[in-house]
Parts: C-alpha cells; structure tokens; sequence
C-alpha cells in the first residue's frame, strides 16, 4: 500500500547546512548529533526521518520545533525561525513517549492542550469528542490516564497532537506501543490527513509504516544523510523482475520455466504462491472476533477521522488564536443573560413599600387586602409588648437606579 501523491513547490521545513553539537561545561565538542545536512519538506507531503539509534533523527524534529538551538547552518519552517510563536500554533507533535497527568481522563486532558491553544469552550468539547471517537477511546473517556495500558496512552497522544488542527503534524514513533489494529488506524489517519492537505513528518524505527504512507524519506546515520528519494526509488530492485499472474498448475509453470529459459535464456530462481502479510492475517482474525461479539476491555475501533480534520466549518478557535497572536485579542463574549422579568401592579406596590420601609425605618407588614366577598379577618389576640429595643440605626440611602435596573430598568425615579 505504498503511496505516491504529486506533491507542491511550497515549502513547509528548509534545512540547508544543518548541525547540531553537544559540548561541555567548558564548551568542548562532546558529540556531534546532526553534521551539516540538507533536506526540505514540502507542503502535503508525507516525509520520513529514518535511521538507527544515535543517528540524529530527535534531535532534528527539536530543532524544528525550537527545543534545540542549532550550532550553525540554516533551518526555517513556514518561512520563519523555528522559536516563533506564530510557528509553533500550526505544529501538532506526538513524542516518542506519552507524557500525560495521570490523574485526568481523556477528557480533561484533550480540553487542557485545547485550553493552551486558546480553543473556546464549545470548539474544545466538539473536537474532544470527535478525537475520542476516532482514535477508540469514548468509552473509557472518563477512567484516569494512569489506568491505561501503553497503548491506549499512545492513541490519546495521537489526539492530543491534533488537538489544534495543524498545518504540520510531528509523529515520533507513533505506532510504538500499539497493536496491528492500533498500528493500521493510524497509519490510515496519516494518509486521511495527507490526502485533505498536511504536511506530516515521521520518524520511525517501524520500516513497514514508513514504507506505507510516506512519500519521501531521508536515512540519516552518524549524524549525516546517507541516502533520500521517494520510496519507489530507494526500494526498486534492479537486479530482478516480477511477473505475477493467476495460480499456475504445475505443467503451466513447467512450460513457463521452459520458454524463459529458451527464448530469454534465464533460469527461473522460484516458482510459488504469493503470501499475505502477517499485519493482514491479524486483522482478519480480529475482524471475525468482533462478528462474534467478543468482549474486550482494551481500546475499541477507532471512528471516522474528525469532522474539523476533514476542513469542515470550524474556525471560532482559528480566529480566536489569530486575534491572540495578533496582539489585539478581544474578552470571549459573555453568554446573554437570562431576561428578568419586569414586576408590576400589586408586586410592584410591595416592592416600593418595602424600598420605602428601608429608607425611613424599620419595614412595617404589610396587610394584604381581603377579596370581594371575603369574611372580615378576626381581630388580632393581644401581643404582649416588644421588650424596648436600642433605637436602629439609619441606613444608607437606598439607590432607586439600582433596584430599577434589577428589575430591568422600569419604573420612575
């Protein structure tokens, strides 16, 4: 499943010169991670950073991101320095480790990342729901992150990365730790999102992913690039050919080894049936347990990519961090307030009593009249006085504008 796009002049990273030393206290030269090395990522591409331990592929993707100063050499990303925060707000980037809070779920931890992009609130929850979903986690979005397995951690960092919506998507070893489902998700989440426009960077020791989704590759090793092309080029075998063709019987394959050795005078080195991949044959079984309604209490299949991933409508966070980075960000507006309702006649009349009663003395009851046709009330049982009390006393002025505007600005002054 190798694939080729036809892919833009833009560039997204330019790296010309590139190095990268490690030194000392004292400054001497202790290691030399990256040693002057050229390469661009194009815009819709899919790129990948590959090459053993030590061979500097981390420490390029922290340069790109600005954890890491370069030593010398040219390195841009959208045309801009690497520590820009402009850049920085269009880069999605999944370590090679998950480090998530323990202690918050899957919910709590997308709406944190989203929070730090600056994100309102129903942009937060929409996209939160919609990650949870496609990477098979709604159903444990509310177990603690210290719960979950190696793998299931792995595919909330993958939506932790795309929690922004970014123009460049950082994966390091985004399929450590996951199962052959885990691993095919994710490998066609990158073609998904390759194909509707980013720009995505894979480093990987998993040669069968890069294999499958890049476009380009680099190999690095000591710190230099030692080979780069398109897969099809870094891949071709020119020392052979393959002819496939439907299941032969064996006087058909005899007849075949006959005719190339006498017309092409060629030996044919093997005769046999094509295999499928192991990765295949997984999915299969898992496939066939699901028919049967096996249970399990691991991450489930994960949905559809996000709608906002797909370039649907949702530009309220977009406008919100450009209005942020701008410098002129205004205060989220405030949700409209409930009406009150404004209160008249008879509810109107006690209201003034009692404003009335605040302002020159003590608030006397107020009688209520009987109705048409209602009995006299009884005449009252006698009270025994009230014990003489410290004269109260006077209160502030009451402000009638204040009262009016709580009951919606009605009545005069």
């Amino acid at each position: 499943m190798v694939n080729q796009r036809p892919v833009t002049g833009d560039t997204v990273v330019q790296a010309v010169g590139l190095t990268k030393v490690f030194a000392d206290f004292w400054l001497r030269r202790k290691a030399v991670a990256v040693d002057g090395i050229d390469f661009e990522i194009r815009r819709d591409e899919i790129f990948g950073l590959l090459g053993p331990n030590g061979s500097g592929k981390s420490t390029t993707i922290k340069m790109i991101l600005g954890l890491l100063h370069r030593t010398k050499g040219l390195l841009t990303v959208f045309g801009k320095e690497p520590a820009d925060v402009a850049v920085k707000r269009r880069i999605g980037y999944l370590p090679e480790e998950s480090y998530m809070y323990r202690f918050l779920t899957p919910v709590e931890t997308l709406d944190f990342y989203g929070k730090l992009f600056g994100l309102a609130r129903p942009v937060r929850r929409r996209r939160t729901e919609e990650l949870l979903s496609m990477v098979g986690l709604s159903h444990a979005a509310n177990r603690p992150v210290g719960e979950f397995s190696k793998g299931m951690a792995r595919r909330l960092g993958v939506a932790q990365a795309l929690i922004n919506d970014p123009d460049l998507l950082i994966l390091d070893e985004p399929t450590s730790g996951l199962d052959p489902l885990g691993s095919r998700q994710v490998k066609d989440l990158i073609l998904d999102l390759g194909r509707r426009g980013k720009t995505i960077l894979l480093s990987s020791h998993q040669l069968d992913d890069v294999q499958d989704v890049c476009d380009r590759m680099v190999i690095l090793y000591g710190g230099r690039i030692r080979s780069e092309g398109t897969v099809d080029e870094l891949l071709e075998d020119t020392g052979r050919t393959v002819i496939t063709v439907p299941r032969l019987d064996a006087v058909a394959a005899d007849r075949v080894r006959r005719a190339l050795h006498d017309g092409a005078h060629v030996e044919v080195e093997r005769i046999a049936a094509p295999r499928q991949r192991l990765e295949d044959l997984f999915l299969q079984i898992v496939e066939r347990a699901r028919a049967d309604n096996a249970a399990t209490s691991g991450a489930q299949a994960g949905g559809p990519t996000a709608a906002f991933l797909l370039g649907e409508a949702d530009s309220e966070g977009r406008g919100l961090i450009d209005r942020l980075s701008a410098g002129s960000a205004a205060e989220p507006a405030a949700e409209r307030p409930v009406p009150v309702p404004t209160p008249s006649g008879t509810d109107r009349d006690v209201l003034d009593r009692l404003v009335a009663g605040q302002a020159d003395g003590p608030a006397r009851p107020v009688a209520e009249s009987p109705g048409p046709g209602a009995a006299p009330a009884p005449a009252p049982a006698s009270v025994p006085a009230p014990r003489p009390q410290a004269p109260a006393k006077p209160g502030a002025p009451v402000d009638r504008s204040v009262i009016d505007d709580l009951l919606g600005g009605g009545g005069a002054p």
